[in-house]
């Protein structure tokens, strides 16, 4: 299992990344890409304080807040991304000399692709409940770091691009026809509504920026 944590530096996160182990891979990336664009949100709220703003300042308040908490959520599913693939590369390891053998590998793959697509859908719910928290303050917040607040859009929408990604490769794994189709739709329309609030987003943020 790879030795990643939030208090590393960067550097060792994108060598770990560039290295021949598997993990941190695309999933943790996407994790990390969310809690960047928390960031950048949180950053905006943070500069959207005073006398100029006092109308704004309680939402930009609770914004930080709910922000922070995203965070430290990305950081749990940055750490679940890794524990699952670490869980999946495991099964495949069982033994299935004895048909009882196959079975209990067989059911365990298909709980551990489970768990792997679990992860990145509740990555892309996190970046919808981010990015709609960027959104709600598109109007409001400083005009200063207004572009700010769009590369924390662009940063949710791009790690929810990347856990559906993550969440295709893995339906691949999944013998459940149902339960596949249930878990690439819901993913295909998580996607589909955050995109929509991206463009919402950036059309405000870009409107603010030339006028």
């Amino acid at each position: 299992m790879s030795q990643i944590n939030w208090d590393q530096s960067i550097r060792h996160f994108i060598q770990q990344s560039a290295s021949a182990s598997p993990t941190p891979g695309g999933g943790s990336t996407a994790a990390l890409a969310a809690a960047l664009g928390s960031a950048m949100t949180s950053m905006v709220c943070n500069l959207t304080q005073g006398e100029k703003y006092a109308e704004a300042q309680p939402h930009m308040i609770e914004t930080a807040k709910q922000m922070e908490l995203t965070i430290r959520k990305c950081e749990e599913l940055l750490a679940a991304d890794i524990a699952s693939f670490d869980t999946y590369m495991s099964v495949l390891k069982m033994p299935s000399l004895t048909e009882e053998g196959k079975l209990l590998r067989k059911q365990a793959i298909q709980l551990a692709a489970i768990r792997a697509i679990d992860v990145p859908l509740e990555l892309m719910e996190v970046c919808k409940s981010g990015i709609e928290h960027a959104s709600g303050i598109a109007e409001s917040s400083n005009k200063n770091v207004i572009s700010d607040l769009g590369i924390g859009a662009i940063l949710f929408h791009s790690a929810a691009e990347s856990a559906l990604l993550t969440i295709r490769i893995n339906l691949g794994s999944l013998k459940d026809a149902e339960l596949k189709q249930q878990y690439a739709d819901k993913a295909e329309l998580l996607m589909k509504q955050i995109t929509a609030i991206k463009t919402k987003t950036m059309a405000a943020v870009n409107d603010r920026l030339v006028n």
